[in-house]
């Protein structure tokens, strides 16, 4: 945890005590995964409310509120309620323990770029960031997803959320999906109903790539894809085909690469899927 943020939460606390709140036993009964990498959401009265380390979380009107934890994020998190019921309280964050797998035969050139290629990288970069940044005011795309999502594509699961990959012997960042590997052309259907916010067909990294808005930041993305099948603006319903799986990108077979986001925070989308049919 940053110093910057420590502050906050002190300052935070003492704010709150000399309000009067003190810690309760539960301020919220959540649901979903409280650990790295989960999503969690709940109900409060309509009109409250909430912030999350200092930082104040969507409320729906019908008083659904929700919050994802990145792969790293810290083991504790204050929750704070201000309105009718104010309170205040600390949830304990569950540690993982992430996959270190190595991975050779990738393109050089993908995992050290040479400079000309720079510049092309940090303009797909600022796509991306746009795309993820649109903040979709849609309660009925996120009551679809919060009900739970399918499988976009089912077949054996070859990379996991957390794991650490080296390429070629070079240290990557960590992966933050869940790699399913089928065949290319396997259709790819949208897990949840959702707004594409990008649609591109050759990314450096990520080569053919889709991400798919759930609302209220919340989204999902396709990565390495052969055919993107959907635009940017179309509204798609679960199990919709959008696209097809690839080996596009920094890829060394065809497989899709599924990930999930809140906010800037990277979220599992394993935590939010059944088992597959096939398991």
């Amino acid at each position: 945890m940053s110093t910057g943020r420590r502050w906050r939460i002190a300052v935070w606390s003492a704010l709150l005590w000399a309000c009067g709140i003190g810690p309760a036993a539960a301020c919220i009964e959540w649901q979903g995964q409280l650990q790295q990498g989960g999503l969690v959401w709940a109900q409060v009265a309509p009109g409250t409310q909430v912030l999350m380390d200092g930082e104040p979380l969507d409320v729906l009107e019908d008083g659904t509120v929700f919050a994802g934890f990145g792969r790293d994020a810290a083991t504790t998190a204050e929750v704070v309620l201000r309105g009718d019921s104010a309170c205040r309280e600390t949830l304990a964050i569950a540690p993982r323990e992430y996959r270190i797998q190595r991975v050779d035969g990738v393109p050089q050139q993908t995992v050290t770029p040479p400079p000309e290629v720079l510049e092309r990288i940090a303009r797909e970069r600022k796509l991306v960031t746009a795309a993820k940044a649109r903040y979709l005011t849609r309660p009925d795309l996120l009551a679809a997803a919060l009900a739970g999502f399918q499988w976009p594509v089912e077949g054996p699961i070859s990379g996991v959320y957390g794991s650490q990959r080296i390429y070629n012997g070079s240290p990557g960042n960590p992966h933050y999906g869940v790699d399913v590997a089928v065949p290319t052309g396997t259709a790819v259907r949208a897990p949840s109903p959702g707004v594409v916010t990008l649609a591109e067909p050759d990314l450096f990294y990520s080569g053919g790539t889709i991400i798919l808005d759930h609302g209220y930041r919340l989204s999902s993305s396709f990565l390495h894809l052969s055919k993107v099948s959907v635009a940017v603006g179309d509204e798609v319903k679960a199990g919709q085909v959008i696209g097809e799986v690839g080996a596009t990108g920094r890829a060394t077979g065809p497989h899709l690469d599924w990930r999930m986001s809140w906010r800037s925070e990277r979220i599992d989308p394993q935590f939010l899927v059944p088992p597959m049919a096939s398991d």
